[in-house]
């Protein structure tokens, strides 16, 4: 048991053997300091723990109170791994995508950063000269992928800071078919896999389409992966392969520091356990440098390193690749056998882009968007909605994972917001258990209009339904 866990199980015993009344203010951060000789954000990581098992309660500039009725609250006081679960994820997702794709909605519930941030024009003059340049014999020849393309997207990794083979990469339909390929090449039906909870639903749909196994582990909206939990796991469960989101964390923002990305790599290489690592918002970066991948560390082949240009530059091209490392070949081989190839004219247009385009340009104009929609979708949160909801600002990304109270129902919530014209993702269709039942996450990928500002009012009206609570 970590050192938050082992507080907040003795504060939790004496909460409900009455020793600290419903209602009294916790003890402060110093005192719990003092007495476990631990640091602020162990002790803040055991208030949270608290605060999600239903037995304190965070007020504003005031601190942590015991919660109403929580001496008498049956609990789980521990986190431990759960068994391999069958998925059965995809019905909840189709039902609160669709209420998405009409145009009157207000996207909030969207996966997508809005097309006006794209330079949509001078992608198309690139998709012209780089359609005139093929030959028929390109055609065919790069059915595996661009050369021209994989050259650009290895300078991007050099650009990062380190190196990959071209013929390592493998170029798909978006980043989406190249995690799906990744995980067929290393799993068969029944085998067990590690993702992460609250996760992306995509990799949920893919174990439940492949008729694997999950095993959930937890991220924490500040510290991200559970690494603790994983090393449980992985001595527990016959785990295969995980699928991981070290920057940017889908749902929560999240990201892995550097310490933890190699730790977690060298964790899975002593086992020699295969790592899919989405990292499609890796560009969208606030602080000055790009993040390292988990892939920065691998030395074995181990990780396979998947992204695209949909979050960045062109969603509708669907240009992802796969940077597989020892799985490469085999990765390749199921690209052939499934799909063929990706769009060569998309491929050739991105590449020239890249090449002549001024693609690092347009991306500081766009992480700049992001950054001022995110402080209006903060403004917003703050001026509307009441302060018990909790939030973790990420450094990266344009979503917004939000802690509403313990008592609220988030798909009853994401019901009546899309009677109202507005969609939010809620926090069930990011677990296979269906957990997080009061979080939601929120999209701050769109300019910031009056629509956007009365969409968060109206769900400020909706939290007020006694029918959104339990």
């Amino acid at each position: 048991m970590n050192r938050f866990e082992t507080i907040a199980k003795n504060l939790a015993e004496q909460i409900r053997a009455g020793h600290i009344p419903v209602g009294t203010t916790l003890p402060s951060l110093r005192q719990i300091i003092a007495q476990y000789g631990v640091s602020q954000s162990t002790v803040l990581r055991a208030y949270y723990l608290l605060e999600k098992w239903g037995l304190v309660r965070a007020e504003e500039r005031a601190g942590y109170f015991v919660a109403p009725g929580a001496a008498v609250d049956e609990i789980a006081l521990t986190e431990e791994t759960e068994a391999p679960k069958k998925v059965d994820i995809s019905d909840l997702v189709f039902s609160v995508l669709e209420s998405t794709r009409h145009p009157d909605i207000v996207p909030l519930g969207s996966a997508f950063p809005s097309p006006a941030l794209f330079p949509s024009a001078r992608l198309l003059k690139s998709l012209v000269a780089g359609t005139r340049s093929l030959t028929p014999l390109s055609t065919v020849e790069d059915l595996p992928g661009s050369d021209h393309l994989r050259q650009q997207i290895r300078r991007r990794y050099v650009g990062t800071g380190f190196a990959v083979a071209p013929e390592e990469i493998i170029v798909t339909n978006g980043a989406l078919e190249a995690l799906n390929l990744c995980l067929m090449a290393v799993t068969r039906p029944g085998d067990v896999v590690a993702v992460e909870s609250p996760g992306f639903y995509a990799a949920l749909q893919a174990i439940e389409r492949l008729d694997l196994r999950a095993v959930e582990i937890p991220v924490d909206p500040v510290s991200g992966l559970d690494l603790d939990a994983l090393q449980s796991a992985l001595k527990q469960h016959p785990i295969r392969a995980c699928w991981f989101m070290p920057n940017f964390q889908n749902p929560t923002g999240t990201s892995l520091s550097i310490e933890k990305k190699r730790a977690l790599v060298e964790m899975l290489r002593e086992k020699q356990i295969p790592l899919i690592e989405d990292d499609v918002y890796q560009e969208l970066h606030f602080s000055r440098d790009r993040p390292l991948p988990a892939k920065a560390f691998d030395s074995e082949g181990l990780v396979m390193h998947c992204s695209s240009f949909s979050k960045t530059l062109a969603p509708g091209y669907r240009i992802g690749w796969a940077t597989a490392g020892r799985f490469a070949d085999k990765v390749r081989r199921l690209k052939l056998m499934t799909t063929l190839s990706a769009c060569i004219p998309a491929q050739a247009g991105i590449a020239d882009y890249l090449e002549h385009g001024g693609y690092d340009k347009h991306l500081r104009s766009l992480r700049l968007s992001l950054q001022i929609q995110l402080e209006q979708m903060e403004i917003a949160l703050r001026k509307w909605l009441p302060s018990s909801v909790k939030w973790v600002r990420p450094d990266g990304g344009y979503i917004l994972w939000l802690q509403l109270p313990q008592s609220v129902k988030a798909m009853e919530l994401h019901a009546l917001a899309s009677a109202r014209g507005i969609s939010i993702a809620p926090g069930p269709m990011f677990s296979a258990r269906h957990a997080f039942q009061n979080c939601v996450r929120l999209n701050f990928g769109h300019p910031w209009d009056a629509r956007f500002e009365s969409a968060i009012g109206s769900l400020a009206e909706i939290l007020d339904d006694p029918s959104v609570h339990h």
